[in-house]
């Protein structure tokens, strides 16, 4: 008994460990004054997901606090999307997404402005390979654009409390525009500390058009 109860102690504790580094590597705590040209090295309408995920957390970070909030009619569709592999953190995020979040491997993020400054939307799973391979949409969110929880600047905010139970019940994204085409992303859960301990994320692509969560 006493060598499980140590080595649960020691798992705890390197999740700690880790943690404390993973916000550590999210580095100064606020823009630093560059702009998203300036932090990416080319112009932020021509980037591309490539040109995000070679930055590194604290750039990922800075980027997010130098973009604006989408205008919230904008973000209408079936959007890619990808958490973006940085920090001591991403493998655990990554499977946490993949085989936790949902009934599947998570791929995309839907929404629709329902009314002027409220909509909601959905997440999509895909489930299977080959021709056995589905999509599953479910994972309902609100949606609005709002006070970031992260600086004094407005976000484009999914929050799942209304609509999720469990682990998913805390989770609350924010999102903010690079170009027409990319956006860079904070996902929030507060076991995880919330917006001390974000993962990061980007939609990207044209999106698809908005089809509507499974019934189930």
């Amino acid at each position: 008994m006493i060598y499980i109860l140590i080595l649960i102690g020691c798992c705890v504790l390197i999740q700690i460990l880790l943690t404390a580094v993973n916000i550590i590597q999210n580095g100064f705590r606020g823009a630093d004054g560059r702009t998203t040209d300036e932090i990416l090295g080319i112009p932020s309408r021509e980037a591309r997901l490539e040109d995000v995920e070679r930055l590194s957390k604290s750039e990922v970070m800075q980027l997010f606090f130098a973009a604006k909030a989408p205008e919230f009619a904008e973000m209408k569709g079936e959007y890619r999307a990808k958490l973006l592999p940085v920090g001591v953190m991403f493998f655990a995020n990554n499977f946490y997404a993949h085989h936790l979040m949902g009934p599947g491997h998570w791929d995309r993020k839907a929404f629709f402005p329902f009314e002027k400054d409220k909509g909601w939307g959905y997440n999509l799973f895909s489930k299977g390979k080959g021709e056995d391979k589905r999509i599953i949409r479910t994972m309902k969110m609100d949606t609005f654009v709002g006070r970031s929880m992260f600086d004094k600047t407005d976000s484009f905010h999914l929050v799942y409390a209304a609509h999720n139970r469990g682990r998913n019940h805390s989770m609350h994204d924010e999102i903010r525009k690079i170009n027409d085409r990319l956006f860079i992303a904070m996902g929030c859960l507060a076991w995880n500390l919330g917006a001390l301990n974000p993962s990061p994320f980007v939609l990207y692509g044209e999106p698809d058009n908005w089809v509507g969560p499974d019934k189930n």
